[in-house]
């Protein structure tokens, strides 16, 4: 049975010497890995077409025995090629997708959470990465798994619980224009940490290379 759907890339890596398995986050499927047969090879049909980040519409077959399923065509949607370009974007780019794969499970659909990456990364091809970015994300995506921080029992301070409230209610170019003093910045970066650890378990690699760059 031959499906389609649309997706961004999450993560790609070699599973033979012209195959590729490639993680996708979608809509309407969730998050769904397919094998792209002969993706590597010099005149795949798929050259060109498999990269970080990359949205697409593309169709595959399920598998009846895994879920690991067979990728058929892939069209190009965007490439969000201005990440590739900056390691410090690429850096906040590739903590976001491994944030989602940790604290999300597979095929389960996940509309908001496919919108609000998209958003984000298209975000982040037009301006400078920001350590501010990277907190709004957190949050917004904590509020999609039902993880709001809840604010009153906090030891934020009134300054650093506003900035809060700012980036769940704002869109990203609103969020960008937020000013935090260092002591802020700080803050957030602590309270973000301890909070994502005490509910995903553990952080996947990358927050701190993320953040240390970040304006």
């Amino acid at each position: 049975m031959i499906e389609t759907a649309t997706g961004l890339i999450l993560r790609t890596r070699p599973l033979t010497e012209t195959s590729l398995i490639v993680h996708w986050l979608t809509p309407d499927l969730g998050r769904v890995a397919t094998v792209a047969k002969g993706a590597r090879r010099p005149k795949s049909p798929f050259l060109g077409k498999l990269d970080l980040f990359y949205e697409a519409d593309f169709s595959f077959s399920r598998s009846r025995h895994s879920d690991l399923h067979i990728l058929r065509e892939t069209v190009l949607r965007e490439t969000h090629g201005a990440i590739r370009e900056d390691i410090f974007k690429l850096r906040q780019a590739a903590y976001a997708a491994a944030l989602i794969e940790q604290a999300t499970e597979t095929e389960t659909p996940l509309p908001a959470v496919f919108e609000l990456l998209r958003g984000f990364l298209g975000c982040l091809c037009g301006q400078k990465p920001a350590a501010r970015l990277v907190f709004a994300f957190e949050l917004k995506l904590l509020r999609e798994l039902g993880l709001n921080p809840d604010l009153q029992k906090s030891n934020l301070t009134a300054g650093a619980k506003q900035i809060v409230r700012a980036f769940l209610k704002n869109g990203w170019q609103e969020c960008l224009r937020l000013k935090l003093a260092n002591a802020q910045t700080n803050e957030l970066r602590q309270f973000l940490h301890g909070f994502l650890i005490f509910h995903l378990g553990r952080l996947p690699k990358g927050r701190g290379a993320a953040l240390a760059d970040a304006i």
